[in-house]
């Protein structure tokens, strides 16, 4: 079944409107016609089945013939503190993180970066990944959008995820290395945790100097194997690995 998203403020009285970029999508693109039905996911972790019922030159309607509740993500939430790759690779990531049940992507800037200013990621290319994110969202069928935060320097965000006292590091890093994921995981899950935040570099990995801040910080560089993962490869293996772990019963 299709399904598509639209702000909560869209639903009144058990009835639907579809206006702008959702109509467009759902009428022009899919060519939904009167009488088609689908469901509609919001923002409160409810899909809602309905049925066109008036389709117009702008806007269409569609009632609420069913409605359930979609699970939240459990905790711990993954979070994936990813320095930005090539754009291409960027929009890959967003879309299986998403499909992952990454709860948030945080990009930020580093000394191998792909950028290395925040203000080279246009408001267009951010605006693009927020589509891939509700593209996603609406195939996989999860009852959230996934969090893009706005991109920051590395110290920074650094700095932000130690302010989460709930919350645990780990430092996926290349080069050597004294504890494996496996290891890693497994001392986490006698601990109670909300959140996980990975850490993974761009294509360049990390500095020596990152490096060692990150160990200063308590972030201790932890291996994902013998061999060298393309970024969009780690992230993408990362996230499977800790849903395995930690989410799936």
């Amino acid at each position: 079944m299709r399904r598509y998203w639209v702000d909560k403020g869209k639903v009144q009285e058990g009835k639907i409107l579809l206006d702008g970029d959702v109509f467009r999508h759902i009428c022009g693109v899919c060519r939904m016609e009167q009488g088609a039905h689908f469901e509609l996911l919001t923002s409160e972790s409810k899909a809602y089945f309905v049925e066109l019922v008036d389709v117009q030159k702008k806007a269409a309607t569609a009632i609420v013939k069913n409605v359930r509740d979609i699970d939240p993500l459990p905790e711990p939430h993954i979070h994936i503190a990813l320095s930005v790759p090539k754009f291409a690779k960027m929009d890959l990531i967003v879309e299986k993180s998403v499909e992952l049940g990454v709860k948030a992507i945080h990009p930020f800037t580093s000394d191998y970066s792909f950028v290395k200013k925040k203000s080279a990621i246009s408001e267009n290319k951010f605006k693009r990944w927020e589509k891939i994110v509700v593209s996603a969202t609406q195939q996989c069928g999860r009852g959230e959008l996934m969090q893009l935060h706005e991109p920051t320097d590395f110290s920074s965000l650094v700095e932000k995820f130690n302010l989460q006292s709930s919350a645990q590091g780990l430092f996926m890093y290349e080069g050597e290395t004294q504890m494996s994921l496996r290891q890693a995981t497994h001392a986490l899950r006698g601990e109670k945790i909300q959140q996980i935040w990975a850490f993974i570099g761009s294509e360049g990995g990390f500095s020596n100097n990152e490096v060692e801040f990150m160990k200063m910080n308590k972030l201790m560089p932890i291996s994902l194997g013998e061999q060298v993962l393309r970024v969009e490869t780690a992230c993408v293996a990362l996230a499977s690995i800790l849903k395995y772990e930690f989410l799936l019963p």
